[in-house]
């Protein structure tokens, strides 16, 4: 029921969106003439690795000049990016994800390699389901960037002020998973997101 849900909701969400996610990928194209994606590798179910896909929101490169946690105060993130950034538009295109089998509209977030490995047996658990645009911990940490603002060392201040707790509700999610959960979360999140708009 839930892969069901996955395939007709990110199919009719792509449909629907058509005509607004091509605007903002003009928008981005017309910054700096830069690919309209960021399509970095993340780790997907059972260890497997897959490129995600987002609106570009920080500059061409932006890997190679600093680390894969993102303070609010970035200078990597480009003007249309911040925007993009502060209503998770960035995250809309991982409806192809959704549909390709890659991720699930609810799981837990997608990690980089490198943080994958620091797991521990229990946190691997959380590589036995597809991971997802929201969750718990989405939800818990919308301002995750505003949290980092300022840091000198923004992965490792992700790692010791975030990640614990991320996990944790992350493992809550896996041990509890159901198709109600998974409704239950998306009404959260769209929540989440019309009080931030406000």
């Amino acid at each position: 029921m839930k892969r069901l849900f996955d395939i007709t909701f990110s199919f009719l969400g792509l449909l629907l969106l058509c005509p607004a996610l091509l605007f903002i990928g003009a928008l981005i194209k017309k910054e700096d003439r830069g690919p309209v994606f960021y399509r970095g590798v993340r780790v997907g179910r059972d260890g497997r690795p897959f490129k995600i896909f987002k609106f570009r929101t920080m500059v061409v490169n932006a890997d190679k000049i600093g680390g894969s946690s993102t303070p609010e105060n970035d200078l990597r993130i480009t003007r249309v990016g911040k925007f993009l950034r502060s209503y998770k538009i960035d995250e809309l295109p991982q409806l192809i994800n959704v549909l390709r089998g890659e991720m699930s509209f609810v799981g837990p977030r997608p990690q980089v390699q490198w943080a994958v490995e620091l797991y521990s047996d229990e946190e691997k658990l959380l590589l036995s389901v597809r991971p997802g645009i929201t969750d718990y911990a989405s939800i818990r940490f919308r301002n995750e960037a505003e949290i980092l603002k300022g840091s000198a060392n923004p992965d490792r201040d992700y790692m010791e002020k975030i990640a614990p707790e991320k996990i944790r509700l992350s493992l809550e999610y896996v041990k509890g998973i159901s198709l109600w959960t998974d409704i239950k979360i998306i009404f959260l999140t769209i929540k989440a997101l019309f009080q931030k708009a406000d």
